[in-house]
């Protein structure tokens, strides 16, 4: 077959794939906002015990928490399923994706791959997190202290913050750039205001986990 022939049989892109990038950008900007304000909300403990449950309980009475948990649990498996059609799962694309990683040298596309890693363990992290929670209600700072300080949940989290934090930051990083909202000579400023903030939200998670860790149950 000439590459004249070979180049016939590749279909062009189509409007459903489109549509369905839009759709994955869409569930992929929710799911950062949510995991921000989450990580915000859950900070709260810092400020005191009481802060935290009271913004917890203001979630539970009006019902957000029995009715957003589940929903954000779905949008994130559709994310993962809108975006599993560009994810290499065969050991030959996977192959392909690490060989061309390391011939373009080229930034982005190592962000792509860090991300790509990043949602298969989010995935199944984040559903045992979100399963624990929503299967133990009422939130409670006690609770969320309790389950730190349990020793394997500690670990648990140590890996599962910065994966979140460097797939979401990526994540409106990429969107930002594909989407046009940002120009190239933008690039650079905006990835380090995204690596900032990355480092920022760990951060915070950190010190938030700590204070689960010593807080008197």
């Amino acid at each position: 077959m000439t590459t004249i022939d070979t180049a016939i049989y590749v279909k062009p892109p189509s409007r459903v794939s489109a549509y369905l990038d839009w759709l994955q950008m869409l569930t992929g900007a929710g799911l950062i906002a949510f995991m921000w304000s989450h990580m915000i909300l859950v900070a709260s403990v810092n400020l005191g015990v009481k802060v935290m449950n009271a913004i917890a309980w203001f979630f539970e009475a009006t019902y957000m928490a029995q009715v957003g948990g589940p929903l954000i649990g779905a949008t994130m498996l559709l994310h993962f399923v809108l975006a599993a059609r560009k994810i290499p799962f065969t050991t030959s694309e996977q192959g392909a994706i690490w060989r061309h990683a390391k011939m373009l040298h080229h930034t982005d596309t190592w962000l792509w791959v860090i991300q790509a890693v990043t949602a298969m363990i989010i995935l199944i992290m984040g559903s045992v997190h979100m399963w624990t929670v929503l299967t133990d209600l009422p939130i409670t700072a006690q609770k969320s202290a309790a389950r730190i300080q349990g020793g394997f949940w500690m670990v648990f989290y140590l890996i599962l913050l910065p994966m979140i934090e460097l797939h979401v930051g990526i994540g409106f990083y990429r969107i930002a750039v594909k989407w046009g909202f940002i120009r190239r000579a933008e690039r650079k400023p905006f990835k380090r205001f995204e690596n900032i903030l990355t480092a920022v939200m760990i951060l915070i998670g950190l010190i938030t986990i700590i204070r689960f860790a010593t807080l008197a149950i």
